[in-house]
């Protein structure tokens, strides 16, 4: 099992912080090689992410991406702005400056936030789709320079089309493949301005990503309830990109919120480690989450995102800081018995490593359940026609619909999802904690846990192959096997690995899309000994592929 390093929950000494001077020259100075496989542009669940340090996120690999972006939008007849947002890591800013470079140099007008701040990856799905509503040319589509919650030192890059969601397997094949065609030839075939120049072009404006943003809440967030309630809200948004946001939330509607922290470091000092000793922003880690855990009992709800916001962590009590699927089976629930203009035939969209209790909520609503692999990337249909209300992951993301049931945004919304646990309270009496243990009373307790593990690229890539054969046997801690999965029973889609699951539990493995690590996630209904027992004999079956 995976040892939690004695740091965790904890504040880092300064020595152990990442150098920011030696991080920013890597940037700049370090130059892939493409025969490297851990050095190529490389598109995961969502974006190309690495770290200046590893020579996998660098100055070359963003003016290859941005190349290959402005081709492609010319391919496909993208014609509109392009809204680029950045989170607070320290090499986003520097990468935005490339970025600008390339676009510039294609004469791509690009809208990017006025103030030279942070825009969460929500907001920029937002004005995609406010900006495309109606039109069916001049589409806009995005960028977000962020690489989510992972470490200080990482960097990432995402490309949002004009559907405003994650771009398509079929997209990121298209841009990765041509990126590192130019990072191959030097990239001689790369135009690009000095910055300097760039930013002076007319094609680059300054855009005010905050207030159509903010004022279009009360339109998929009952604020009014929030206010007149006084619901007393804790906010932390360790650090990142909603830092700018939650002022003016609060402020425009008159919420009953504090703000724990407004601190923005880009070494991340003021984080508690997360469970192998390493800082991240991960809002669903309790270990990264300790400030806010800690302060739990003065607030009725409180809630803090990761650094792009575009995931939440609720803290209610009794439980301190809920389990992610916890949250998502009371926030399914509550929506669709309280958003009365939507259809009465809205899918419910989970990810196929999300709770079983889903599973369980969606048939007591009496809703059709679609499961599909990791990544909102397959929500995004159903979330523009209408078909589905939500769709949400394990790791805590998930967006929905406006209230009027049309879309709302079609990447991951934390600002929503963490204004909902509002709401909840505000509109029932009762904390989204209170309604999940009401919720298995009923419907069965669930004992879930997800465990992170070390994996090489070469051992990722054999997780992702994963068959059923590699899985002998009918029976998984003593109940017949139901099913073995590699495909998503949603749509069809590979799920990059196995899912073994039981009448009263399930496993599934997977490598991470944007870590060097793989993921064992595991569910009882039964007890957290049949939970110990599911996770050994998946751990057996896993090291024994990889010591293959």
């Amino acid at each position: 099992m995976v040892k939690i390093s004695p740091l965790a929950g904890k504040q880092l000494p300064s020595a152990d912080l990442v150098d920011i001077p030696a991080l920013l020259a890597a940037y700049y100075d370090r130059k892939p090689d493409v025969a490297v496989a851990t050095q190529r542009v490389a598109f995961g669940t969502s974006g190309h992410r690495g770290s200046p340090l590893h020579t996998s996120f660098n100055e070359n690999h963003i003016l290859a991406m941005c190349e290959a972006i402005a081709r492609y939008r010319k391919a496909e007849g993208i014609d509109g702005p392009l809204f680029l947002g950045i989170d607070s890591h320290a090499v986003s800013a520097p990468a935005q400056r490339t970025a600008l470079e390339v676009l510039a140099a294609h004469g791509i007008k690009v809208h990017i936030d006025q103030s030279g701040g942070y825009t969460p990856t929500p907001v920029i799905s937002h004005a995609i789709l406010a900006y495309n509503k109606g039109r069916t040319t001049g589409l806009a589509d995005g960028i977000v320079v962020t690489p989510s919650h992972n470490p200080p030192s990482d960097g990432g890059f995402k490309y949002n089309p004009p559907h405003g969601g994650p771009a398509d397997t079929a997209i990121t094949k298209a841009i990765q493949d041509m990126a590192n065609e130019f990072l191959a030839n030097g990239l001689q075939d790369v135009q690009r301005l000095a910055y300097d120049t760039a930013i002076q072009q007319p094609c680059i404006t300054k855009y005010d990503f905050v207030t159509p943003y903010v004022a279009d809440l009360a339109s998929v967030i009952d604020m009014e309830a929030i206010r007149a309630a006084g619901v007393k809200i804790g906010i932390d948004p360790l650090g990142g990109a909603a830092v700018g946001y939650w002022q003016r939330i609060v402020e425009q509607y008159g919420l009953n919120a504090t703000i724990v922290s407004t601190e923005v470091d880009p070494q991340f000092g003021f984080m508690t480690a997360d469970w192998d000793g390493q800082i991240r922003m991960d809002c669903s880690s309790p270990y990264a989450m300790a400030r806010l855990i800690s302060m739990g009992q003065k607030f009725d709800v409180a809630f803090a995102n990761d650094t792009d916001a575009d995931r939440h962590g609720i803290v209610a009590q009794p439980d301190g800081l809920m389990n992610p699927n916890h949250y998502l089976a009371v926030a399914i629930f509550y929506l669709y018995q309280n958003r009365p203009e939507w259809k009465k035939d809205l899918g419910i969209g989970k990810t196929l490593v999300s709770s079983s209790l889903i599973d369980r909520v969606a048939a007591e609503l009496g809703r059709k359940l679609v499961e599909v692999p990791v990544g909102l990337k397959w929500f995004v249909p159903g979330l523009i026609d209408g078909s589905l209300g939500f769709g949400g992951e394990e790791s805590a993301g998930a967006t929905f619909l406006r209230r009027d049931g049309t879309v709302w945004t079609t990447d991951k919304d934390g600002l929503i999802l963490s204004l909902l646990a509002a709401e909840i309270t505000a509109k029932t009496g009762k904390n989204p904690s209170q309604h999940y243990h009401e919720l298995i009373a009923r419907l069965g307790t669930p004992y879930y846990q997800r465990i992170d593990a070390a994996a090489t690229p070469e051992q990722k890539a054999r997780l992702s192959k994963l068959s059923p054969e590699q899985y002998p046997g009918d029976m998984l801690a003593g109940e017949a096997i139901t099913a073995k999965l590699t495909k998503a029973p949603g749509n069809g889609a590979a799920i990059g690995g196995l899912k073994v699951t039981t009448r009263d539990g399930w496993f599934a493995a997977r490598p991470s899309g944007t870590e060097d690590v793989y993921k064992i996630y595991a569910e009882s209904f039964k007890s957290p000994e049949h939970l110990k027992e599911i996770q050994e004999e998946a751990q057996t079956v896993i090291n024994k592929v990889l010591s293959a």
